[in-house]
């Protein structure tokens, strides 16, 4: 059987060469796929909101945008991966309701953060699948670092 990890909401994790990493219910939050392809060591997380400075309570650190991509570097570097490798593929950000905050919505705001966190710790962004007013599903498989994207009620397609 094949090693399915379920990444929640405002959590990450990280696989080596087997299995495969999930998180649905992406909306206004952003799934963000990192790999390395030579030990083939991947990570994905669901972050929930774009800067833990803006929050009193920042025990969670995979909650936030700034925090879930240093966090999850650290932990796929455990598992042998090299910063120098790792590549990202990020979805979501969907605008699911028609709030706005200093004329951005919640996930305008979160592919943003995510975007600048990136390129601030040297991680290029291969592809993204965001914005729109739709859920995603995202899976990131280990063996491949394949990332499929499912929206709600349209077929799985490669990002």
């Amino acid at each position: 059987m094949e090693n399915v990890v379920r990444v929640k909401i405002a959590d990450l994790a990280v696989l080596k060469k087997e299995g495969i990493l999930v998180t649905i219910g992406l909306g206004s939050c952003v799934g963000i796929a990192l790999y390395d392809p030579l030990v083939k060591v991947a990570g994905l997380s669901h972050i929930i909101l774009s800067n833990s400075t803006l929050f009193s309570n920042r025990d969670n650190l995979a909650k936030f945008a700034d925090t879930a991509v240093p966090l999850m570097l650290t932990e796929m570097i455990k598992l042998g991966a090299r910063k120098e490798r790792i590549r990202a593929k990020i979805a979501g950000g969907s605008e699911l309701f028609k709030y706005k905050f200093n004329g951005e919505s919640i996930g305008e705001k979160n592919i943003k953060a995510v975007i600048e966190t990136l390129a601030l710790v040297k991680i290029p962004l291969l592809s993204q699948d965001v914005g729109g007013n739709s859920g995603r599903t995202m899976k990131l498989l280990a063996d491949s670092g394949q990332v499929l994207i499912t929206k709600v009620g349209q077929k799985e397609v490669e990002l």
